[in-house]
């Protein structure tokens, strides 16, 4: 592939959750070979990249999220040949690959681990985050985990406990012990070397805590409300500011970048959540010396309203200085974006044209989680059919992960809609999305999928959406509206993020016309050429060459 060391500023990402995308075996879980069959499909999008899940070889308790050996392919995914030849084609067909890198904890399962524990004196003794129990027995702090209780877990044979944010069964890793550091680097240059074009860091913000191991505060009234949980999670009522989220996670991330700088072309994007999420991800990035993007919690948690997505923008906006930020409206831990906003049965089409059309206008990378180009809602899924561990453990209040990993829909008149023809497949097919499946859009010139391939175009074609400058007006509920500008070119952006009509009056400060074939769901008024009309969900660009000063 041609040289590019910006390739990812602007790039259109797109997430694959691989359990779930094609299965190709016949065993119900999707796989690499399944990926490598839909790259075509994948490039007819126009997108730049393509971010996998993990496919690591793992006992599967936080499906793949709990790994087991870091260079090694599991079975249930394929072999380390089937990866090579889906890098290959991928790069033949101009699509650069991201692999989803664990490095926060493991699996109890992993050797590092089983020595570990084995003893206080063995050569990874220190490899996991341990620590003694207070004089009563009790943990050695206060610090909760993702999955609900304590994030310490008790271990009979070395007599302490072992820190993980997530499951029991993902002790943290310790990376304040440079050996640790060192095999982290040593297993980015295998994948490095063999070609991958980048990394998405998970849980970067849980990387380095507090070595004091000191107690987290209470979160207060004012505070800062969590994006990346549900309020019914009790780690919400901790303010999270030594157990992750720490400042130390800033050198680690200078370290990292310095090394990967010795392979050309290649990107590191990093999530961050926490209680400030936005915060986070623009002190996680920055020009040269620091990840080449990050992506945060403020849009992938909101419903999607007028306060939400101007307030998030504009935060991003004064706290990003020369980093950049990857933006995201749905992934695989979020409900889908169309039933987050509660968008009636009726307008789910043009509520998913109108975040489309949102978050590939703003300025950053964007990455688009597989199914979100079909305008599919969330899953609703019976309590029998839930697989995920935090889903089941917070049910019902928090159900919102399983119904986002279903199996993608292919053909409408298929098993499973086409995803697998195994009797049973790892996680139910939801029978709803059978009308929104790929065979269903694919020649329908109004479908979803079909907008999706001319939004990623047309960003293409405008340099201002894809690196130009934004600014965020001040606009009334439920409208919301930023001019993306270069030099010589402006592009007002307008949303209404409401089911119902409104009208808008643009602005005096150019002379705009509305951009044809794109906007969608509005028109200028025939009484007053400066007023527009937006149906619900309705949205429109408006182009100005000559810009005034």
């Amino acid at each position: 592939m041609s040289g590019n060391n910006n390739w990812w500023r602007g790039a259109v990402i797109y997430q694959i959750y691989p359990r779930s995308f094609v299965d190709m075996n016949g065993d119900g879980i999707g796989d690499l070979p399944g990926i490598e069959r839909r790259l075509d499909y994948l490039a007819s999008l126009g997108i730049d990249a393509i971010w996998i899940s993990p496919f690591f070889k793992s006992p599967m308790k936080d499906f793949g999220y709990d790994v087991s050996d870091y260079r090694a392919v599991d079975p249930i995914f394929g072999h380390i040949d089937d990866f090579d030849r889906l890098l290959r084609h991928a790069h033949q067909r101009g699509i650069k690959i991201i692999i989803d890198e664990v490095w926060s904890h493991t699996s109890d399962q992993h050797h590092w681990f089983h020595e570990s524990r084995a003893s206080r004196t063995n050569s990874k003794h220190d490899w996991y985050v341990w620590a003694d129990a207070k004089p009563d027995g009790t943990p050695p702090n206060n610090w909760l985990s993702y999955f609900g209780g304590p994030a310490w877990t008790w271990d009979a044979r070395r007599e302490q406990y072992y820190l993980h944010h997530f499951l029991s069964s993902q002790p943290a890793l310790n990376l304040w012990n440079p050996d640790v550091l060192k095999e982290i680097f040593d297993i980015a240059k295998y994948w490095l070397d063999m070609g991958v074009d980048g990394f998405r860091l998970d849980a970067l913000h849980t990387y380095q805590h507090d070595p004091e191991l000191r107690d987290n505060p209470v979160r207060v009234a004012n505070d800062v409300i969590p994006m990346d949980m549900p309020l019914s999670n009790p780690m919400s009522y901790q303010k999270r500011i030594y157990s992750m989220g720490t400042p130390h996670v800033v050198p680690f991330i200078e370290k990292l970048r310095e090394y990967v700088n010795q392979w050309p072309d290649r990107c590191l994007l990093g999530e961050a959540g926490g209680d400030d999420s936005e915060a986070l991800a623009a002190s996680y990035v920055q020009t040269g010396k620091r990840l080449h993007m990050a992506y945060s919690f403020g849009l992938l948690g909101s419903r999607m309203t007028h306060h939400d997505v101007s307030e998030t923008v504009k935060r991003v906006e004064q706290k990003l200085g020369d980093g950049w930020l990857c933006w995201a409206t749905s992934n695989h831990d979020t409900v889908r974006v169309v039933s987050r906003m509660h968008a009636p049965d009726h307008l789910h089409k043009e509520a998913a044209l109108m975040v489309m059309a949102l978050g590939l206008s703003l300025r950053g990378s964007y990455c688009m989680y597989q199914g979100e180009e079909l305008g599919l809602p969330q899953a609703k899924l019976a309590f029998e059919d839930l697989r995920d561990p935090y889903d089941i453990s917070l049910y019902p209040e928090h159900a919102g992960r399983d119904g986002g990993r279903t199996p993608m829909p292919w053909h409408k008149e298929k098993p499973n809609g086409g995803f697998s023809f195994a009797p049973e497949t790892w996680i139910k097919f939801w029978e709803p999305h059978r009308d929104l499946a790929v065979s269903v859009q694919e020649h329908n010139s109004d479908s979803v999928l079909n907008h999706y391939r001319r939004m990623i175009g047309f960003r293409k074609q405008i340099p201002a959406l894809r690196d130009g400058d934004i600014h965020v007006l001040d606009t009334p509920e439920p409208i919301v509206a930023w001019v993306r500008k270069t030099d010589d070119y402006v592009l007002l952006c307008i949303f209404n993020l409401s089911p119902d009509q409104q009208n808008w009056t643009l602005p005096d400060d150019n002379t705009y016309s509305m951009v044809s074939g794109i906007s969608n769901g509005s028109e200028i008024s025939v009484e007053n050429d400066r007023q527009v009309v937006f149906h619900p969900y309705g949205f429109g660009f408006f182009g100005c060459t000559q810009p005034k000063a």
